[in-house]
């Protein structure tokens, strides 16, 4: 059952911790240089900022894109030993840390490890010459992790310790993606409802949506998912986890290859869903098609909408509306060669909720990627 609830005021009461957005998202990866090169290349992302040996850091390197306010730093180990590198053994390449805006990194950290979180690293300064940042990190599911960014007055390309990168970028073509707007989490069996548990009471979040197994469901497999926000809500995290199908689920094969619990998709705003997705396509992503047949009750299922249907389902652009307005979205293929992490495009016009009508759609376009890998 699909649950739409009020959209907390920011700064209300129950808001104790206020975030100022998603700061970053670090990915530990096997090699930073080829990664940045194909965010740059594929997605348009443009490079800002670099830290390694080159920089003083002797045991990684690290390159910062960024295209609107989306921030993806890709750090890769330079020794076999260190704990990246035990992490993208057991992981493969995938998101290790998704870093918060506070206002107080120190008070966001107090906070959250006395409600029950588990520190990673307390309040840390960091300075140069451009200023300070303050950081700390508290432990979410997985090997996932949470930093509090406090950049008070840092007028840095990123952050102390890495180098700006001056040169204009020849390789990034920008496609006008704008910025975060959800992340998706999956977890195992029993799991999601403490991990929902953990973003209410450690972090502030309100439950925004809930689907369950009749909501996300095919022939073959089902899942069930809830949705949650910040006070603000501009920070939301879907966490997914199984339910009991005939065969394997999406979340299941993902569990299966990443090795245990982590970030399935990270959701990236567009205001031109048409422009941005045929420049993707254009620049080698490739993305998850529906049957042309999804198309042919479009308009009756949700009434006019301003985007030409024949662009949309030349593309493979999906439609959904609610009570407020529609939304568009598409996602690609896993980014990876274990299928794990994969992006999704979004445009929405009014709509606040998250594509239920595209749901069977949606799952029934993964499980034919999945029979193609032999796991269904």
């Amino acid at each position: 059952m699909e649950q739409l609830a009020e959209q907390p005021a920011s700064g209300s009461r129950a808001d104790f911790l206020p975030l100022n957005g998603t700061d970053y998202v670090e990915f530990f990866v096997g090699n930073a240089k080829q990664a940045a090169y194909y965010y740059r290349a594929a997605f348009g992302m443009q490079l800002i900022a670099y830290r390694g040996p080159e920089t003083g850091t002797r045991d990684r390197a690290s390159y910062v894109l960024q295209q609107g306010k989306i921030r993806f730093v890709l750090t890769t180990p330079l020794y076999p030993d260190s704990a990246i590198a035990e992490h993208i053994k057991l992981h493969g390449d995938g998101v290790r840390e998704i870093a918060l805006g506070v206002d107080d990194s120190e008070g966001a950290y107090q906070e959250t490890t006395r409600r029950g979180a588990r520190g990673v690293l307390e309040p840390t300064l960091f300075e140069d010459s451009h200023g300070q940042v303050r950081i700390s990190a508290i432990a979410a599911y997985g090997d996932t992790i949470h930093g509090f960014i406090e950049r008070k007055n840092y007028r840095g390309a990123f952050l102390p310790g890495f180098q700006a990168v001056e040169a204009p970028d020849s390789i990034a073509r920008p496609v006008g993606l704008k910025y975060i707007d959800h992340m998706v989490g999956n977890v195992g069996w029993g799991q999601m409802n403490a991990w929902v548990g953990f973003y209410r009471d450690i972090l502030g979040f309100q439950l925004y949506q809930h689907f369950d197994d009749k909501d996300i469901s095919t022939e073959y497999s089902a899942l069930m998912s809830k949705v949650m926000s910040d006070g603000s809500g501009r920070v939301k995290f879907p966490i997914n986890e199984p339910a009991v199908g005939k065969k394997k689920s999406q979340i299941e094969e993902y569990l299966e290859y990443y090795h245990g619990p982590g970030v399935q998709h990270i959701a990236m705003a567009t205001d031109d869903i048409i422009g941005t997705v045929s420049k993707l396509r254009a620049q080698g992503i490739e993305f998850l098609r529906v049957p042309t047949t999804y198309y042919d009750d479009l308009e009756k299922r949700c009434g006019k909408i301003d985007e030409p249907m024949n662009q949309l389902a030349e593309l493979g652009i999906l439609v959904d509306r609610d009570d407020e307005g529609y939304m568009l979205q598409i996602f690609t293929k896993p980014v990876e060669d274990r299928p794990t992490l994969f992006f999704e495009v979004i445009q929405r016009k009014g709509s606040r909720s998250f594509g239920k009508g595209n749901f069977k759609a949606l799952f029934e376009a993964i499980e034919r990627e999945q029979a193609l890998r032999g796991n269904l």
